[in-house]
């Protein structure tokens, strides 16, 4: 049975009246469709997480009888009268939406899969991979709250993995995935506008690389600590990070050697040094001679670097600087035209949003307010939960740029919406 411990949360009151041990809370949970650990249930119940897929909440709730930020909220023993347990949920889903009990019988089907083994076996790890890659592949091209619970579920479940008895062939493909799932998390940490919680995750995720003894993984990593600095308005760091990944990426000759000097360029070109950021750009391009995609590139999505992604860190590096003008025009018209097709692998809405940007950065620098306009409408356009800190961050450039351009009040009405759009980001994912 579950320890007769003073609860935290409502969930842990209720999991303690149910007289249940939390496996057997677990076992229920994934027959009703849902996918949870027994670690994860446990962190939730103590008030240590309260992230949770809407999958997950869903199913708690149908268990519970209550919505999940009444189940997750501290629980005060005078409670204890007026919180009492649902009556157990039926197994019958009920739904209209067939796509949505597939994907319930699929996560149930994963879940006894993974727990019905002492060991990992091959079709075990199959899985693990197939759910990080799908977290690398929807990370670009799908509003952050959709997928956050995820793949913080999907850490937790590597994790816990390393943490019991493998064989040691799958302790490494596990570290690897660690790393990448770490890395990921980086990111959405620095997309909700968090630099402290991006930097150690992806301290964790370089660790796990070691582990992992994976030289692209390594290198990507470092590039993620790059860009992280970059936006947090730190280009020395910036630049430190792209260099200490140059000699892995090297060895890798994955993306990453194209990635790694591109960043470098973004941060030269942030401190005012067009020589730096010049010869970083050749050596990005000059790396496509040599790039072999690795199994960290075969993962897709936020783990490759491709062409549209450098065109726009060109067009943002060069977008800096007051000499590139002509060169920072093409590289955004290029990168703005690549990320035109929302069907194409590699088109990433931030990326997309970042090449308007420097588009009417450069419009600007040219005199051209109503074609700046023009450019960033799409931007200003985007719903609150894809405005991450990146894409709020690049708007905020264009609003210096016009104030810096000597023609504000010629552009006070642009200069309003950014201000409207910059005070709404996207702070939080839904519970």
């Amino acid at each position: 049975m579950a320890g007769r411990y003073a609860p935290k949360t409502v969930l842990a009151h209720l999991i303690q009246r149910r007289n249940q041990t939390y496996s057997e809370i677990v076992a229920e949970f994934v027959e009703l469709g849902g996918t949870i650990t027994e670690r994860h249930l446990r962190r939730l119940a103590s008030g240590e997480r309260a992230g949770t897929t809407p999958q997950t909440r869903r199913t708690l709730q149908r268990m519970f009888g209550k919505p999940v930020e009444e189940l997750l909220a501290p629980f005060a023993p005078e409670q204890a009268a007026q919180v009492v347990p649902a009556p157990a949920a039926s197994g019958r889903i009920t739904t209209g939406n067939e796509m949505e009990v597939l994907d319930m019988a699929a996560s149930r089907a994963r879940a006894f899969a993974l727990a019905a083994q002492s060991g990992l076996g091959s079709e075990a790890m199959e899985q693990v991979y197939a759910d990080v890659r799908h977290a690398a592949q929807a990370y670009p091209q799908r509003p952050l709250p959709e997928i956050l619970g995820q793949l913080v579920e999907t850490q937790d479940l590597v994790f816990g993995l390393l943490e019991s008895r493998q064989r040691p062939d799958h302790h490494r493909q596990l570290y690897f995935l660690a790393g990448v799932t770490g890395g990921l998390l980086a990111k959405a940490s620095h997309d909700l506008g968090n630099p402290h919680a991006a930097l150690t995750q992806a301290r964790t995720a370089f660790m796990c690389a070691d582990n992992a003894d994976h030289h692209g993984l390594r290198a990507w990593v470092r590039g993620l600590q790059s860009l992280v600095s970059y936006w947090a308005g730190n280009p020395h760091d910036s630049v430190r990070y792209a260099q200490l990944g140059a000699g892995y990426a090297e060895q890798a000759n994955s993306t990453t050697s194209v990635w790694l000097p591109v960043s470098e360029a973004r941060a030269w070109a942030a401190l005012g040094n067009p020589e730096a950021t010049r010869a970083a750009l050749e050596r990005a391009e000059e790396a496509w001679n040599s790039v072999h995609n690795d199994d960290l590139d075969d993962m897709g999505g936020l783990c490759t670097f491709g062409r549209n992604r450098q065109l726009y860190y060109a067009a943002d590096a060069l977008a800096w600087l007051p000499g590139e003008v002509e060169q920072a025009e093409r590289y955004s018209s290029q990168a703005v035209d690549a990320y035109t097709d929302q069907n194409h692998p590699e088109w990433a809405f931030g990326d997309a949003a970042g090449s308007h940007a420097a588009m009417a950065i450069t419009r600007i620098a040219s005199g051209e307010l109503d074609g700046a306009a023009d450019a960033l409408a799409p931007v200003l356009t985007l719903p609150t939960e894809r405005r991450i800190n990146g894409v709020v961050h690049s708007a905020r450039r264009v609003h210096q740029a016009l104030r810096q351009s000597g023609r504000a009040d010629d552009a006070r009405e642009l200069q309003e919406e950014i201000e409207t759009f910059t005070r709404t980001p996207m702070q939080t994912y839904p519970r």
